[in-house]
């Protein structure tokens, strides 16, 4: 309440009102008058400018102009991203926020871009400030949600929630500071707790370094509301950089990581270490004087590692990596050339990875050992001699016995890294572990069938840091076979089939003898040629039930089509010159019928176009960009009898990438419009209902977008280990430190790239249909639906996986959960659990917003009313 008792204060005289400015007001007339008509003939770099000028010096026409002011500002930041003047974008971007400093769809927008560029930090900070400005923005929400994946992986939330590995690494810090290690430097701090578990235990001081903004920011955080501000310096940078005096006052007695990927090195953990004991640690403790108290010394936990290897056969993994079918969709692939992964050891080319991740117990199909786990390397890494001796070593051979009968896809390597000389973990697929495994695919042009007796031979090194296993030779009989020796990419393959086996040979002893004796034989030509495809569009092309499904629709859309033209006569545009962005050539089609224009705007490499080309009568535009992958369309048009000019690239002749769909030419209209509608991950794809709406304007009549419809489909399921995956579990503190509250605002509600089928839960009903999108008829569409499924177990529903059946017409459809999917499955994850019995009805409130899902649950009692409400709507993405 005011206090009544004090004087009134002398009030200032009011200030004139501001003289009109009657040339100011002109100029922004004019201005004004200037950005619009620039805006109506498309100069959106000179309308944006007058714009600028307008909103500076009329502030009060802010209200009335923002929409064309956003919309300017938008083609124009497009435009100056296709022409790569990057930081022109950015200084609009930040002349637009001095105008609307609160502005979230601005905001947003410019996360977006920041986001396409790799500045995922900077991206995430304006999506989180868009959604505090606005809490419901879907768009903020959706992109803030995919950028918490990569900035706080999910692995950040398995390793705090594994108890066993926390109480290890806490009791070999404790021993270290105890035994007299008083000064600690944390590398690669994430949440502060390694360090924060040094100063508990009553280490001097302690420093963390941290690269992530988005980290460090979180571990400042944690260390404040922990009480431990100022007690532990932090810093924002990486240790590579670090200097004595110049950031931490002297060198330190203990250096604690967790700087390991699942390939051990493929953080920089070597570098990082050599860097340490040059720069940052005390000298090692001296065998010649082990009298020199620990203080006086420097250590590393953990203090060394173990690696282990074992050589497998899976159907999953070679399905990645490397091209498993002779025909795709009708096409005979032999003319493609040798395809596979990015993923190689292959001295050949430095652009490849050596090894991808997986965990072997999830994966589909499972796995088949084909040797012993064998040690592969040890590392001390309290010894730097050994540590910068490591990319020199020269490679090392192991011959490893084959046990199992199978092909040979990988080799898989994990570890065991000692803490100390009582500690170790260990990342085995065996092991109850937050760890991966890592991956190395073999890549060569044929399958390989191992049978006991067999040598693999493999060769281990080190070179750039990272420990690189490469299958190289088989040996039988006293003699060695190189795998990559036999370079003709139409020998018959071993095809493993739809089963995942390899298939029964006549004489298989026969055809094993004669693969090696080629393989032994035969020397090298030169460098191998091969095409690099991504390891989704590997399983893609792999997919054969797809391609058969698409061949099938396609075939029944091109043969209506010919029918109706067959009823109607020859069409408008029949007899007329077709009239292509650029002159078509000459060649076997120009006399013919008017032909069927057919446009497959897929994401990444796809076969589908020249599919659509191989029917007759067709003109295909692939949307294929890579200059390599169009020449492995072209070889398979070629091979398949495809005329040349019955294929072409779209985006050679669209001017702007941006506006991909448009019509074929002036006087043309498309047959069918091919649409990538869901991501790999299991995600719908972005702003797909936008770009079906604009493909259906775009078709004939009788024409045809694929898919036509998407139905989502869903089930209730318990499991812990998505809970575990998701967010930091449990009310008690990790090690005695609040941490869940700061790691757990990075939460997102969905879950991507899982194998429904090797989760490990429970179902707690059957599968429901949750919702459709109709991609041929707006009206049929709609924004919410709420959905009843009934319990058919107790238990807990902790998450609604979900997965789509996708209709490529009437009859003919693809379901991605299947064993042949290219496709991962996703799911929502509740933020509290539902308890539900047997019997229980559960309803589903399903909304579509922006090509993102959301999905609340609650329980309805037998009179329809809704009862015990999940508290939190859960969104996907």
């Amino acid at each position: 309440m005011p206090n009544a008792s004090t004087r009134p204060k002398r009030g200032r005289r009011n200030r004139r009102a501001p003289r009109e400015d009657p040339a100011r007001n002109e100029l922004v007339s004019r201005s004004l008058e200037s950005a619009q008509q620039c805006l109506f003939n498309q100069d959106y770099g000179t309308a944006f400018v007058h714009y600028l000028l307008v909103l500076n010096l009329a502030p009060v026409l802010k209200d009335f102009a923002s929409e064309s002011f956003r919309f300017t500002l938008f083609k124009w930041a497009d435009e100056l991203d296709s022409l790569g003047r990057i930081q022109d974008l950015f200084d609009c971007y930040e002349q637009a926020l001095e105008l609307f400093p609160t502005d979230e769809v601005i905001i947003n927008s410019m996360g977006e871009h920041l986001f396409r560029m790799g500045f995922r930090d900077e991206a995430a900070g304006h999506f989180h400030k868009a959604l505090k400005l606005k809490p419901d923005y879907p768009e903020a929400k959706e992109n803030f949600y995919r950028v918490a994946n990569w900035l706080v992986e999910r692995w950040h939330f398995l390793m705090l929630n594994d108890r066993k590995r926390n109480h290890k690494y806490q009791q070999a810090i404790q021993k270290a500071v105890e035994g007299g290690c008083n000064t600690v430097l944390d590398i690669g701090t994430g949440t502060g707790i390694l360090g924060m578990c040094a100063k508990k235990t009553g280490a001097a001081e302690v420093y963390a370094c941290e690269l992530s903004k988005t980290m460090y920011e979180l571990a400042c955080e944690v260390v404040t509301a922990n009480g431990m501000n100022g007690r532990i310096k932090i810093l924002h940078m990486k240790s590579l950089e670090m200097e004595v005096p110049k950031d931490i006052p002297k060198r330190v007695s203990l250096v604690v990581t967790e700087t390991v990927d699942a390939g051990l090195f493929g953080e920089g953990i070597i570098e990082s270490l050599i860097h340490a004991w040059n720069h940052l640690l005390l000298p090692p403790q001296s065998t010649q004087d082990p009298s020199t108290p620990p203080s006086q010394t420097g250590r590393v936990i953990p203090a060394g590692a173990t690696v282990f290897g074992m050589a497998v056969q899976c159907l999953e993994i070679r399905r990645h990596h490397r091209l498993c079918v002779s025909e795709v969709g009708g096409l005979a692939m032999a003319a493609a050339g040798e395809l596979h992964s990015p993923v190689s050891c292959s001295s050949e080319d430095d652009s490849t990875e050596p090894y991808t991740t997986e965990r072997l117990s999830r994966l589909p199909g499972g796995y088949t050992p084909l040797t012993e786990p064998f040690n592969a390397l040890d590392i001390d890494f309290n010894n730097v001699q050994e540590l910068e001796g490591l990319c020199s070593r020269e490679v090392s051979r192991v011959r490893l016995p084959v046990t199992g009968e199978g092909l040979l896809d990988a080799l898989a390597v994990w570890f065991q890294l000692h803490l100390d000389q009582e500690s170790s973990l260990s990342t085995g697929p065996m092991e109850d572990t937050c760890w991966e495994q890592a991956i190395y695919p073999v890549q060569t042009p044929h399958n390989f069938p191992l049978r006991p007796g067999d040598e693999l031979i493999v060769e281990i090194s080190c070179r750039d840091a990272y420990l690189r296993l490469c299958s190289v030779a088989v040996a039988r009989d006293g003699r060695e076979f190189r795998l990559d020796d036999c370079l003709d990419p139409d020998q018959p393959r071993n095809n493993p089939g739809q089963s995942g086996n390899p298939k029964p040979s006549l004489n298989a002893e026969a055809e094993l003898c004669s693969a090696l004796a080629c393989l032994g034989t035969e020397q090298s030509s030169g460098p191998r040629d091969y095409t690099m495809l991504e390891c989704a569009e590997m399983a893609l092309l792999n997919n054969q039930p797809y391609h058969d499904s698409f061949r099938r629709a396609l075939a029944k859309l091109i043969t209506n089509l010919k029918d109706a033209r067959s009823v109607q006569g020859p069409s408008q545009g029949e007899g007329l010159e077709v009239m292509p962005l650029t002159d078509p050539p000459s060649g076997p089609m120009d006399p013919g019928p008017d032909p069927f224009y057919v446009l497959d705007v897929s994401e990444g490499f796809s076969v589908l176009s020249l599919m659509a080309a191989s029917q007759g009568q067709v003109k295909a535009y692939s949307s294929v960009e890579k200059t390599q992958h169009q020449a492995v369309l072209r070889r398979l048009a070629k091979a398949n009898g495809v005329p040349e000019e019955a294929l072409e690239f779209w985006l050679n002749q669209v001017e702007d990438e941006q506006a991909v769909l448009q019509r074929p030419s002036r006087e043309k209209l498309w047959s069918a419009i091919i649409l990538d509608c869901v991501e790999t991950c299991g995600l719908v794809r972005q702003k797909l209902m936008e770009k079906a709406t604009l493909a259906r304007c775009l078709l004939e009549d009788g024409g045809q977008i694929f898919p036509e419809r998407i139905v989502l489909y869903g089930m209730l399921v318990e499991s812990d280990s998505l809970l575990l995956e998701s967010a930091v579990q449990g009310q008690e503190p990790t090690l005695g430190f609040n941490i869940a509250p700061f790691i757990n605002q990075f939460t997102v509600p969905v879950h991507v790239f899982l194998d429904l089928s090797t989760l490990q839960c429970r179902h707690l009903s059957g599968s429901v249909e949750l919702f459709i999108l109709d991609l041929m008829n707006t009206n049929a569409n709609y924004t919410n639906r709420d959905v009843k499924v009934q319990a058919s177990a107790s238990g807990r529903v902790t998450a609604v996986p979900f997965w789509y059946q996708i209709h490529l017409n009437e009859e003919i459809s693809v379901s991605t959960f299947n064993q042949d999917s290219h496709w991962k499955q996703a799911a929502v994850v509740l933020h509290q659990p539902l308890e539900v019995r047997e019997g229980d009805w559960v309803r589903l409130a399903v909304t579509l917003q922006k090509s993102s899902i959301s999905i609340s649950a609650c329980i309805e009692d037998e009179a329809g009313e809704t009862g015990t409400v999940d508290s939190v709507r859960e969104s996907d993405q």
